[in-house]
C-alpha cells in the first residue's frame, strides 16, 4: 500500500500569477488526478470571469453597457454579484466592482499622474448603485461602464479549488494562488502549515510567519503594481469615490474561514485608510497590518 501521508505538490500559472497546490491523504495516482481537477477548476473560473476574454460572462455584460440589454447570468455568477453588492454596502462604497474603468487613466507601468479632468470624466461611470441587478438579469445603464471581478476572482478560485481537492479525498494541504491561500487541513503530522508574509518594502524578506491548519489568508498591499513620483508611492488600489490610490497602509493581511472573505476584508481595509484597524476589529477579523511608517499592527495573530 502506498503511504498516503506523503504530500504531493504542483506549481502552475493562472490568473497572471504563480500558483501552487499541495495535498496529502491520497495515493499517488488519485493525488495526481485531484490536482489536475483543481488546476482545471482554477482555469475554468479564469476563463469564465476574465475581462481579457471576449467570450467571458464579464465581457458579455460589459459589451452591452449602455445598450439597454439585460444579460441573464447563471447561479454561480449571480452569487458573486450578490457578494459584490453586499461588499459595496459593507464598505460604504469603497469596494466597487464597477471601478475598473479607472485603469484607463492609471497605467502602473509608467510614472504618470492623470490630470484631475481625466479622473473626473470617468467617475460618472463608477458606482455599483447605478448597476441594474435584478436576479438573474444585470444591465449597465451607461455606455463605457464595466464590471471587473479582479477584486475577488483569485480568492474565489482558491476556495473552489480547495473544495475540489477535498471532494477528491485530500485530507490536508493548501492552495496558494499568488499569495491568496486556502488551507484544507494540517500536514500529515497534524501540524499547521507555515506561510511567510512578504515584507512590503523588501521583496526577498518576510515580515511575519503565520501558522494555519484551516481557513484562509489573503493580503492586499501597495507593492505589486505601483510607481513613485517625488518620493510618493501610487499603487493600483484605487478608491472608487475619488479615483485616487490609497495611501495609508503598505499591506494588510487577514485570516478568515474562506479566502473570498479574507480577500474582501483585506481589500476593504486597505481602502478604509486610517480606519482600517477599526473596520477589521468591527468584523472580528484576525489581521496583520503594516502602516506607511513600517509599523506593525495586529489582532489575533
Amino acid at each position: 500500500m502506498p503511504d498516503t501521508r506523503d504530500s504531493l505538490e504542483a506549481e502552475f500559472g493562472v490568473m497572471a500569477c504563480r500558483a501552487q497546490i499541495r495535498i496529502w491523504g491520497l495515493d499517488d495516482a488519485a493525488a495526481q488526478d485531484a490536482i489536475a481537477a483543481g488546476i482545471a477548476e482554477a482555469r475554468r473560473i479564469e476563463y469564465k470571469y476574465s475581462r481579457y476574454r471576449s467570450d467571458s460572462i464579464v465581457s458579455r455584460i460589459n459589451a452591452a453597457a449602455g445598450s439597454g440589454a439585460r444579460i441573464e447570468v447563471d447561479e454561480e455568477t449571480a452569487g458573486l454579484l450578490d457578494f459584490a453588492a453586499q461588499l459595496h454596502v459593507q464598505s460604504e462604497g469603497r469596494f466597487d466592482i464597477s471601478s475598473g474603468v479607472l485603469r484607463r487613466v492609471w497605467n502602473f507601468r509608467e510614472p504618470r499622474l492623470p490630470a484631475a479632468g481625466e479622473i473626473a470624466a470617468l467617475l460618472p461611470l463608477v458606482g455599483w448603485q447605478q448597476v441594474q441587478w435584478l436576479r438573474p438579469h444585470i444591465a449597465l445603464p451607461r455606455a463605457g461602464m464595466e464590471l471587473d471581478f479582479g477584486g475577488f476572482g483569485k480568492e474565489y478560485a482558491a476556495d473552489r479549488v480547495a473544495t475540489v481537492l477535498q471532494d477528491a479525498g485530500a485530507r490536508g494541504g493548501y492552495v496558494n494562488l499568488g499569495g491568496d491561500i486556502r488551507v484544507l487541513g494540517p500536514d500529515a503530522e497534524g501540524q499547521p502549515w507555515r506561510f511567510g508574509i512578504q515584507h512590503p518594502r523588501r521583496a526577498e524578506e518576510v515580515i511575519a510567519v503565520l501558522a494555519l491548519a484551516q481557513g484562509a489568508l489573503a493580503t492586499s498591499g501597495d507593492y505589486e503594481r505601483y510607481f513613485e513620483i517625488d518620493g510618493r508611492r501610487y499603487c493600483h488600489l484605487l478608491d472608487p469615490r475619488s479615483g485616487w490610490p490609497v495611501q495609508d497602509y503598505q499591506s494588510i493581511s487577514v485570516l478568515a474561514p474562506l479566502c473570498l472573505v479574507a480577500g474582501a476584508l483585506s481589500s476593504i481595509a486597505m481602502l478604509s485608510g486610517a480606519q482600517a484597524p477599526a473596520f477589521l476589529q468591527s468584523q472580528h477579523a484576525a489581521f496583520l497590518a503594516v502602516d506607511q511608517a513600517g509599523r506593525l499592527q495586529h489582532q489575533g495573530v
